[in-house]
């Protein structure tokens, strides 16, 4: 009978034991993931620019501060257009996604109070050379209406008042600030590699050279044309990848055409089979490479050369030197010219 007592008590025991355990466990995890009191504020739910909504239709600019950056939006006679290219318009679908962004953020967890850990969420100052980006919104009459930094980490949005050491997580999301070349629209001309039928070229040594292919030709049928008939190609690739070259045109900036200071140092005449031509011509200036572009195309229509120049007329494009290298090669590199001190007829008169 004792025996039993005992097994009984002992059994019972343990079963406090186990169950104190697991309440601890409990408890313990619990305080991991519900939030602490500290990251309760006041202004949690509220919007982090609290009068975006109302100012936003008088917004006459918006500029973005990074430490080793710093680019403006500017509204020019209802265009929004981006200063420090001189006035290139920016994408829409970004600015939209931007506006709505900053009206509808709103403020999240508290985080850290710290200045010495703003920068673990992107948040240090970037006047003081931190990596957060400051975003600063004016009226249309140049005041200041709104300002916030903001930072990332991982997929997470944090924000917080420059003028407050303390940090909260975002509710909310704003497209890639870090880069001002992604609210360019740069993609000025569509063309398909298989519509391009010839492309003439004239290289810094004022040599010209004109390939052309048929029809359903391949990447690799570009063969030197008349006048040039007599040359011989050093390689296919030598001549399909200038040839093809406008079909990847890749820009990554943008200035006015009349910041060029140099004279331009080579030429590149896209034709098509189908009657627009694109006249391409190099500049190399000391701050890159760059080109500038105008098209021409056959028939009363002509709305593709239109559009390209719609958009390129008055502005100078730059490119990677690699990119700008596939439209200035040397003729010499392409071709054994034939008969190289002959004058050759129907020459251009271009001078780089």
């Amino acid at each position: 009978m004792s025996a039993t007592l005992d097994t009984r008590r002992r059994k019972t025991v343990e079963w406090l034991s186990i169950t104190a355990a697991a309440l601890w466990i409990l408890l313990f995890l619990m305080s991991l993931f519900a939030p602490a009191q500290s990251d309760v504020s006041p202004r949690t739910g509220d919007p982090v620019l609290p009068n975006f909504s109302t100012v936003r239709s008088d917004t006459g600019a918006i500029s973005f501060t990074m430490a080793d950056e710093r680019y403006t939006l500017e509204r020019r006679q209802g265009e929004w257009v981006m200063a420090e290219t001189g006035g290139y318009p920016v994408r829409e679908d970004r600015l939209a996604t931007l506006a709505e962004g900053l009206e509808t953020m709103t403020w999240g967890e508290r985080r850290t109070a710290e200045p010495a850990r703003f920068s673990r969420i992107g948040l240090g100052d970037p006047r003081e050379d931190g990596n957060g980006i400051l975003i600063e919104v004016f009226a249309s009459n140049g005041s200041k209406s709104a300002e916030v930094i903001t930072g990332r980490r991982n997929e997470t949005l944090y924000a917080r008042d420059p003028g407050e050491n303390v940090s909260f997580r975002v509710e909310g999301d704003l497209p890639p600030l870090y880069t001002r070349e992604a609210w360019l629209d740069l993609d000025i001309v569509d063309i398909d590699a298989s519509s391009i039928s010839a492309v003439r070229l004239t290289d810094s040594r004022g040599q010209t050279l004109y390939l052309s292919r048929v029809p359903g030709g391949d990447a690799r049928s570009f063969r030197p044309a008349p006048p040039y008939h007599n040359d011989t190609l050093r390689s296919r690739l030598a001549a399909s990848t200038p040839a093809l070259a406008m079909s990847h045109l890749s820009p990554i900036d943008v200035k006015p055409q009349s910041e060029l200071t140099t004279r331009p140092v080579a030429r590149h005449i896209t034709e098509t089979h189908d009657g627009l031509e694109i006249d391409l011509r190099a500049w190399r200036e000391p701050d890159g490479f760059w080109v500038t572009l105008r098209a021409v195309e056959a028939g009363e229509g002509a709305r593709r050369a239109q559009t390209i120049n719609d958009r390129a007329e008055g502005w100078a494009f730059k490119l990677t030197e690699y990119d700008w290298r596939e439209f200035t090669p040397l003729v010499s590199s392409i071709v054994r010219r034939a008969d190289p001190a002959a004058e050759t007829p129907g020459e251009s008169n271009f001078q780089p």
